[in-house]
């Protein structure tokens, strides 16, 4: 979501994208560009929690789009979204940023959700990626720095 805190790496790419292409930035560090995330839009999830509060009986479920994407395809769908293609030469690896422990994969199976629940994420990973762009974008331009 546009209000995820800039400390996750899905603000940090957005953020830095529209400061990048605003002439605001020159480049961003990154560490892993191969891991691998189950991203979904919070009011999707919202959705799920208000259809879980509607069932007679409490239950676990697990909510997430059962799909996922690497930090590289998270970076093609930002740049995209600022009409920059080719986005090598902006964004670097830095081993500050790697995670001692990193998990490469992590992914969701929302499967009883969707069977008991009714429930499917609505908001696609480009969508959710170029909304949160937008907003910087418009942020960056408020403050006008």
């Amino acid at each position: 979501s546009p209000r995820r805190g800039p400390e996750f790496v899905t603000r940090k790419v957005t953020q830095a994208v529209a400061r990048i292409s605003l002439g605001k930035q020159d480049t961003l560090a990154l560490g892993n560009l191969d891991a691998q995330r189950d991203w979904g839009f919070a009011g999707d999830y919202v959705k799920a929690m208000w259809l879980m509060l509607q069932q007679d009986t409490a239950d676990d479920y697990v909510i997430s789009t059962g799909q996922t994407q690497s930090i590289r395809r998270l970076l093609d769908v930002a740049f995209a979204r600022v009409g920059i293609d080719d986005w090598s030469g902006l964004v670097t690896q830095d081993p500050r940023f790697f995670r001692p422990a990193e998990v490469e994969l992590l992914v969701g199976d929302a499967t009883k959700a969707r069977t008991v629940l009714g429930w499917e994420p609505e908001v696609s990973f480009e969508e959710l990626v170029e909304m949160m762009v937008d907003a910087d974008l418009d942020e960056q331009k408020r403050i006008g720095r």
